[in-house]
């Protein structure tokens, strides 16, 4: 395998694939730089971080064999990495399901693993509307292609049979309800569509964590407003205690 190392491993979740208790491994990197990220040591000092080694990640799931369910590969952009491939190999070879998360930025990694059935579920973050502008705000990064490959993933995942969800993080001063409208108009045909809470810590640009968070009822009409295009829209987490905003 790639030199791919893991920064951060959650034994049991049930919160990161809907229905299955999986666990979680975190890689390191990534080719955004959003402002309201919540894993900045992640993006940017992954060698400040201990790095959990492959086999004990494996020996975890072979004495949880039947319970644990899946792993979810999460970031960082896990894409990025060389033994990305090689990582689900091993998981699926452990017996288990794969779930990746990706910013789609990167489709032809995408589809290697789509191609080799290396993953079993795909949850892609949209930062913002499907639109030049909006998108290099929300990702913090000036790349010209940028949009073109994320259409490019999103159809990819979308003509596959995976099982799937497209989410995006809500966060003040940069959406509100005509923007996630212009979002989920994107994604119109979807079965469903995730709202995510913004919690206002440890972010990337320490100015974001100041923020105040949405309350329910700024939730409630961006809700109100995806449903207009995908019915099947939820949000998930919940709001922020407002002395943490």
């Amino acid at each position: 395998m790639s030199a791919l190392q893991i920064k951060g491993f959650i034994p049991s979740s049930m919160l990161d694939w809907e229905g299955m208790l999986v666990s979680t491994v975190f890689l390191p990197r990534c080719n955004f730089r959003c402002p309201f990220c919540q894993n900045p040591d992640l993006v940017l000092n992954p060698s400040t971080l201990e790095t959990v080694p492959l086999g004990e990640v494996l020996d975890f799931l072979a004495d949880r064999k039947g319970w644990i369910e899946g792993v979810c590969i999460t970031g960082g952009e896990p894409c990025l990495q060389e033994g990305l491939p090689d990582l689900c190999a091993s998981l699926k070879g452990a017996g288990v399901r794969v779930k990746l998360d990706t910013n789609g930025s990167l489709p032809e990694a995408l589809s290697g693993l789509m191609d080799e059935c290396l993953i079993d579920y795909v949850a892609m973050d949209v930062k913002a509307p499907l639109e030049p502008g909006p998108y290099r705000v929300a990702t913090g990064v000036d790349d010209a292609g940028l949009l073109d490959r994320v259409l490019e993933s999103i159809e990819l995942i979308r003509s596959s049979d995976l099982e799937r969800e497209f989410r995006t993080t809500v966060v003040p001063m940069m959406h509100g309800p005509e923007e996630v409208s212009r979002i989920a108009k994107g994604l119109e045909g979807e079965e469903r569509y995730v709202l995510q809470h913004f919690s206002p810590r440890d972010t990337l640009d320490p100015r974001f964590a100041k923020l105040r968070p949405f309350t329910e009822e700024d939730m409630d009409g961006m809700l109100a407003e995806a449903r207009r295009h995908i019915p099947g829209t939820i949000v998930r987490g919940a709001p922020a205690a407002l002395d943490e905003a």
